[in-house]
C-alpha cells in the first residue's frame, strides 16, 4: 500500500535534487532501495562530496563526522539537510515532524524512538542524529521485528548495537529478529571486542587470534558475564531452544547438549572451542576429522587404504563429468565401486553439470538433470534406494532459491517419479538452498558445502534439520599411492551411502528396443514433453504425441538402430531430434510444403526453402551435410548435389518429404556434418570430439542444439532437447542392458 509521506519524501528528492543526482525515484508511496540511494546521494551533495554513490560508504560517513558530528534543531545546516532525515524518517516507518526543513519536537521524539527500536539509546543518548545513526537511517534494515521475526533474536541485536556501536568498525545492524550476513558479522566482531582486540585490528573474521583467544573462553554451568552472554547469543543466532542470559545455568546446559548431539560435537554441555566454532561459522572447527569426503579422484586401493585408517566410512563420487578436458578422474572410475566396497568404505553419489549461477537452474534443466542422473547411477550399478545428491554449487542468495533453485528441484523430483522413484533426493548446496528445497519437499536429506562460509547462503544460517554430510575442510590423506586430496565432511547418520553394487553397465552398442518397454517409453515422452507445454493430443500442432512416437521412434526401430551401429552414434540422438521436429509441425508448415511442390510441378523452380518432412529439414542443410558426408566415407549410395540448382534441391527436399527412413538417415547425416564444424554450413562451431557412444552431457547438448541452428531459439531449445534425450536413452539402455 502506498504511503502518502512516502511518496512526498520521494517528491522531495526529485525535485530539489533529481538533476544533480543522477537520478530520479518512481513516487509510488512505497520504499526500495532506489530511494535510499537517491536521499544518499542528496547527503553527499549537501557534504559537497565530488563523486556521488550509492553506498554510505567510508568517505560519506568521515565527512559526515567531520562537518557534523551531531545533528540536532542547533546545528543542522540547511533546511533542505533537514528535510533528507525527515524524508529518510518516514522511509523507515517513524514520524518526521512533516518534510519541512524544521528540526522541531516530533523529530527530536521520533530519532529518539528509532535509537531505542535500535538498542543505542545508552550508548547514543538525546535526539541527535550521530553519522552511524544518519548511516543507519538510509538503508532498508529495520528495527522492529518483521515477517515473523523472532523477539529472542532481536533482544540480541539491540544488545550487541548497544555494547558496540561506539567501536569503529561496527555499525548499527538490524533489530528485525532474523539473523543475516551483517549479524553474523557482527557476532564476530563483538567476540573480537571483548578478546580486547583494538580498532582497526579487529575485522569480523574467524581468524586465527580469534580462534587462539576462544579456545581460553570456555563457557560452562555456573558460568557469568558477557561471554556467556555472547555464547547463548550464538545459541538463539543459530535458531537453538535457548534464551538470551548472561547466567550459564541448567536450561542452556541441556539445549547446548541438544546442540552438540544434532552438529555431531562432542557433547559437553559446555561452550568449548569447537561449540563456539559452529556457532560462529559455517565450517566451525576444521581440525575435527569426520567420518565422510568427497573428491575428485579415482579411489584406487591404495587410496581406499588410507582412507579407511584415517577414520573415513563414507565417500561422495560423481556420478558423471561435463567436461571432456578437466579432472579426468572426476566421475566414478571403471571398478571403483568395487574397490570402494572391498575396502569396506560406502559410496554416496553426486550429480553436478555446469551450474555455477541462477542461470543454469530452471524446471527443464531439472528433469533433465533428473533423468541424466538416473541414467547413471544405473550405469555405474547403483542399486534402488540410493539417494542421489544434486549439486547447488554456487552462492544462491534467497530470491534465486525462490526463482531458479526450487523449480529445478521440482523438476528433479518430477523425473525421479516419472522413473518410479528408484532414486531418493537429496541436495548439495549451502545452508539456505538445502533448507528451503527440504521445506519445499523436493529432498530428503542435505549434504552442506559449510566450506564456503562467505555465501550468502551459509552466513547467518543454521546448519539444515536434515543434513547428512557437513563439508568443512580440504585436506590430504595418505602418502605415497595412497596419497590423496579430499574434501573433509562430517557425516550424521541420515544417510550412508552404498556398498552393494550391481554390475556396471558398462558402454555397449544400442539394440532394437525390447518391446517390454515400448509403452513406458511413450508414455514417459508424452509426459515429459507435457510437463514442457506440449499435450498429447497435438494442440495447435498437427500431430499427436503417439503419432510422432511411432513414426520417429517404432516404426523404423531397425533403421535407427543399424545408423547408430554404423556412425557410433546413440540412437536416443537420432530419435530425439526426429521426434522433437515432429511434434513442431504445423498445418502452415504443410500448406507451405504443398505450395513447393505445387511451384515446382508447375514451374521447375524451387521456389522457397522451407523445413520437410518428419524431421523438418531444408533442401541447403540436406545438401551441405550429404556432400559433406559423402566426401568423408561416411556413407554411400548418393550423388554430389548442387545446392545453386532447383532440381538438386528440390529432389532431396522431395525425398525427405516422402521418405521417413531417408529422413531419419538424414538426421544421423545431418548430426555427423554438426559434429565436424558444419564446413560449408552456416555455423561456425568449431569441430567436436569424434563420434563415439560415450559423449557427455555438454556433448550431446552441443549435437542437439547444432541440429536446429547457430541462434536462438536452438540453444534455448537444445536445453528442452537434452531432457527428451535423457528419456529415450533411458529406454534405449534398459533394452541394450537386458
Amino acid at each position: 500500500m502506498a504511503d502518502e509521506m512516502v511518496m512526498r519524501a520521494q517528491r522531495f528528492v526529485n525535485t530539489t535534487y533529481g538533476d544533480r543526482i543522477g537520478m530520479t525515484v518512481d513516487e509510488d508511496g512505497r520504499v526500495g532501495w532506489n530511494t535510499m540511494y537517491a536521499l544518499t546521494r542528496a547527503l553527499q551533495v549537501e557534504l559537497r562530496i565530488p563523486t556521488l554513490s550509492n553506498s554510505f560508504g567510508p568517505t560519506t560517513l568521515a565527512t559526515l563526522a567531520a562537518k557534523y558530528p551531531s545533528i540536532n534543531a542547533s546545528t543542522v545546516p540547511s533546511q533542505d539537510f533537514c528535510r533528507i532525515v525527515q524524508a529518510a524518517m518516514y522511509c523507515k516507518g517513524y514520524d518526521g515532524g512533516g518534510i519541512d526543513g524544521k528540526y522541531n519536537t516530533r523529530v527530536e521524539a521520533g530519532i529518539s524512538k528509532l535509537k531505542a527500536d535500535m538498542g543505542v539509546e545508552g550508548a547514543l543518548p538525546g535526539s541527535d542524529v550521530t553519522p552511524k545513526v544518519f548511516k543507519a537511517l538510509l538503508n532498508m534494515d529495520a528495527y522492529v521485528t518483521v515477517n515473523s521475526g523472532s523477539d529472542m533474536i532481536r533482544i540480541v541485536q539491540r544488545w550487541l548495537n548497544s555494547r558496540h556501536v561506539n567501536r569503529q568498525d561496527f555499525f548499527i545492524i538490524p533489530c528485525d529478529g532474523h539473523n543475516s550476513r551483517d549479524v553474523s558479522r557482527s557476532m564476530l566482531y563483538a567476540i573480537q571486542y571483548e578478546l580486547g582486540m583494538a580498532d582497526g585490528t579487529a575485522n569480523g573474521v574467524f581468524g586465527s587470534a580469534t580462534q587462539a583467544g576462544l579456545r581460553s573462553r570456555s563457557v560452562s554451568a555456573g558460568s557469568q558475564g558477557p561471554w556467556v552472554s555472547l555464547f547463548s547469543a550464538g545459541m538463539v543466532l543459530n535458531q537453538r531452544p535457548a534464551a538470551f542470559s548472561s547466567s550459564f545455568d541448567s536450561t542452556l546446559a541441556d539445549a547446548v547438549a541438544s546442540f552438540q548431539s544434532f552438529a555431531k560435537l562432542p557433547v559437553t554441555g559446555m561452550g568449548d572451542f569447537p561449540t563456539w566454532a559452529s556457532l560462529l561459522v559455517s565450517y566451525g572447527d576444521q581440525s575435527r576429522k569426520g567420518q565422510a569426503c568427497d573428491g575428485v579422484t579415482n579411489i584406487t586401493a591404495a587410496r581406499a587404504a588410507a582412507l579407511k585408517a584415517d577414520g573415513i566410512t563414507y565417500v561422495g563420487r560423481y556420478l558423471t563429468n561435463p567436461s571432456t578436458t578437466s579432472l579426468p578422474e572426476k566421475a566414478i572410475q571403471p571398478g571403483e565401486l568395487q574397490t570402494l566396497a572391498d575396502n569396506g568404505l560406502r559410496c554416496f553419489p553426486i550429480y553436478q553439470t555446469y551450474g555455477r549461477d541462477a542461470g543454469g537452474f530452471n524446471y527443464i534443466a531439472g528433469r533433465t538433470a533428473g533423468q541424466a542422473a538416473v541414467n547413471a547411477a544405473l550405469d555405474h550399478g547403483f542399486q534402488s534406494g540410493t539417494r542421489i545428491f544434486f549439486a547447488v554449487d554456487f552462492d544462491a542468495v534467497d530470491d534465486d532459491v525462490t526463482t531458479s533453485v526450487l523449480p529445478h528441484f521440482k523438476g528433479i523430483q518430477d523425473a525421479i517419479t516419472d522413473d518410479g522413484g528408484r532414486f531418493q533426493i537429496g541436495v548439495y548446496g549451502p545452508r539456505n538452498v538445502c533448507t528451503r528445497v527440504s521445506r519445499a519437499g523436493h529432498s530428503s536429506a542435505s549434504f552442506v558445502s559449510d566450506m564456503s562460509s562467505g555465501f550468502s547462503g551459509n552466513f547467518g544460517y543454521p546448519l539444515p534439520a536434515d543434513w547428512a554430510y557437513d563439508q568443512i575442510v580440504t585436506r590430504t590423506v595418505g602418502s605415497g599411492d595412497g596419497r590423496i586430496e579430499i574434501d573433509n565432511n562430517v557425516a550424521s547418520g541420515r544417510d550412508i551411502g552404498q556398498n552393494s553394487f550391481d554390475k556396471p553397465r558398462g558402454v555397449k552398442p544400442d539394440t532394437r528396443l525390447n518391446s517390454s518397454v515400448t509403452k513406458a517409453m511413450m508414455d514417459d515422452v508424452g509426459r515429459y514433453m507435457e510437463s514442457l507445454g506440449y499435450p498429447s493430443d497435438g494442440g495447435t500442432r498437427s500431430y499427436q504425441h503417439w503419432k510422432c512416437f511411432q513414426s520417429t521412434v517404432l516404426d523404423h526401430d531397425d533403421v535407427i538402430t543399424e545408423l547408430s551401429h554404423a556412425h557410433a552414434m546413440r540412437k536416443a540422438l537420432i530419435q530425439t531430434s526426429a521426434y522433437w521436429e515432429m511434434r513442431h509441425i504445423t498445418p502452415e508448415d504443410e500448406l507451405a510444403w504443398e505450395a513447393v511442390i505445387l511451384a515446382y510441378k508447375t514451374t521447375g523452380i524451387y521456389i522457397r526453402d522451407t523445413s520437410t518432412g518428419i524431421a523438418k529439414q531444408r533442401a541447403q542443410t540436406l545438401v551441405g551435410a550429404w556432400n559433406h558426408c559423402l566426401s568423408k566415407g561416411y556413407v554411400t549410395g548418393r550423388p554430389i548435389l548442387d545446392a545453386s540448382k532447383d532440381d538438386d534441391k528440390y529432389s532431396i527436399w522431395k525425398k525427405a518429404h516422402d521418405d521417413e527412413e531417408f529422413a531419419l538417415t538424414s538426421v544421423s547425416v545431418i548430426h555427423m556434418w554438426d559434429i565436424d564444424g558444419k564446413p560449408g554450413g552456416d555455423d561456425k562451431s568449431p569441430a567436436m570430439r569424434a563420434r563415439n557412444l560415450e559423449y557427455t552431457d555438454s556433448e550431446i547438448y552441443d549435437v542437439l542444439r547444432r541440429y536446429q541452428g547457430p541462434a536462438e531459439p536452438a540453444f534455448t531449445e537444445a536445453k528442452k532437447r537434452l531432457g527428451l534425450y535423457y528419456v529415450m536413452e533411458k529406454y534405449n539402455s534398459i533394452s541394450r542392458n537386458r
